[in-house]
């Protein structure tokens, strides 16, 4: 992260500690009791499934699951009130360059609109190679339409996004920080941190990664650089994204026009945004877009994933300050057998955070828990895979500020198929890791202790 932006970014916690009021996350106890019915809700292009025909569906699709699989997949839906969506393709994309180059073609593919929802999209080699592609795509006539976070983008230029709305473009600034560019509306504390790309309402891109150079480059260990000072300027960086096909990506689109719309942009272009998707594969996926405004639905399912996993928790994080609920979640999975594994960073753009994450390192190290934390780049990928079979990929980070304050987008996959993709993912990241052992934590310096404990007392704003 450059100085710019970073010296922006603590200008803004500092403001919001002072005008912001707090909200508390759903208490565990009333997320979900016992399944209130036998077979998940499954939505198709033509509306819901009958229960027989989705059970029929799932049984195919699950021929090797658990009892477990389909009971958390009715006390997820009973939870978040979002049903599944059968007959999708989705890929995993690992790392920045791959995801570039994926969305790039994507778009050059346009034929019809090109949707993108971005938190950072950078005036750089990466966000010019980008904007020179949607400037093209709009003089061949395609539609595009776009959302940019208003703290997200305070270093890029107001001349960058000036010439793409010149080429015809709709640049939408998503919660600007000048209170006069949205007055009475103005809600500097909930922040678009959703990344989308939805390509002729056919083909959608989610995750992790912004569009900048930065946060596209390869993580060291997928690259030809060796590892030499470890620090963000040499490493790299190491990130998620997937690409789907198939029903799911009306859900992704509605999540872009809901957002549009609900800051009073005006009217976007009249074009079919919903073509019928007919299934094109065998992916059964449920979208969680959240917002403020909501019910925490992100943290719901992660909750209750973690509370109703058997085997194995295999989780990500780039920003991990989690709550009390998800610590003692993992732990009590912990003592109830399950294999849990915690990637998290070594090295991070964020040290103040970095800090406020490692003060819950002892009791989750005593509980049971393994801690990994990633050498070789700055992790910013957001993934967790629970039994091999239930996976999640998307822009929330396990803390407060995206599960209460933001606008955030999920993807959880509901395959044993993809979960093995997942943890052969997983598992790169381990070879690249250090694990932290209780004991050589308990000697860590004084230092440490007293910047964790300072970081920590901020952990609602961070």
């Amino acid at each position: 992260m450059n100085k710019k932006r970073f010296a922006a970014w603590f200008g803004f916690i500092g403001f919001v500690c002072v005008v912001a009021s707090c909200k508390a996350l759903p208490d565990r106890s009333t997320i979900a009791g016992a399944p209130d019915k036998a077979v998940p809700t499954v939505a198709t292009q033509r509306g819901e499934m009958k229960d027989g025909q989705a059970a029929a569906l799932l049984k195919r699709r699950w021929a090797r699951a658990s009892p477990d699989l389909k009971q958390l997949a009715v006390l997820e839906e009973q939870a978040t009130g979002v049903p599944l969506i059968a007959g999708n393709q989705v890929s995993l994309l690992f790392d920045g360059p791959a995801t570039m180059r994926a969305m790039m073609e994507a778009a050059k593919n346009a034929k019809t609109s090109i949707n993108l929802e971005t938190y950072i999209f950078d005036h750089d080699e990466i966000g010019t190679q980008f904007a020179e592609i949607l400037i093209q795509k709009r003089a061949e006539g395609v539609t595009v339409n776009i959302i940019v976070d208003g703290v997200g983008t305070l270093s890029t230029p107001k001349e960058f996004f000036e010439r793409l709305q010149q080429a015809g473009i709709n640049v939408l600034v998503f919660n600007p920080v000048n209170p006069t560019k949205r007055p009475g509306k103005w809600a500097l504390n909930n922040r678009d941190h959703r990344k989308i790309m939805i390509v002729d309402g056919k083909v959608a891109f989610t995750g992790g990664i912004n569009i900048s150079s930065t946060y596209a480059n390869s993580s060291l260990f997928r690259s030809n650089k060796r590892a030499g000072k470890v620090n963000e300027e040499d490493v790299g960086w190491r990130d998620t994204h997937i690409k789907i096909e198939g029903p799911a990506v009306g859900a992704l689109q509605w999540a872009f026009i809901d957002n549009w719309v609900h800051q009073d942009a005006g009217e976007l272009p009249a074009i079919e945004y919903f073509p019928k998707l007919a299934p094109v594969g065998e992916k059964v996926v449920r979208v969680l877009a959240t917002s403020p405004d909501r019910d925490s639905e992100i943290y719901k399912s992660l909750v209750l994933a973690i509370s109703e996993a058997k085997k194995s928790i295999h989780l990500t994080a780039a920003y991990f300050v989690p709550d009390q609920q998800i610590v003692d979640g993992l732990v009590a999975a912990s003592k109830r057998g399950v294999d849990v594994q915690l990637v998290l960073p070594g090295v991070s753009d964020h040290d103040f955070i970095k800090y406020a994450g490692e003060s819950f390192y002892h009791e989750l190290l005593e509980g049971g828990v393994r801690i990994f934390q990633l050498q070789v780049a700055v992790l910013h990928a957001k993934t967790t895979v629970i039994d091999g079979m239930w996976s999640s990929i998307g822009s929330a980070n396990i803390d407060r500020r995206s599960f209460i304050h933001n606008y955030e987008v999920n993807v959880v996959v509901l395959d044993p198929h993809f979960g093995r993709d997942m943890e052969a993912a997983f598992r790169e990241d381990l070879r690249h890791s250090k694990e932290i052992k209780l004991a050589d934590w308990k000697r860590r310096p004084w230092g440490d202790r007293l910047r964790e404990m300072m970081s920590r007392l901020t952990e609602y704003w961070i």
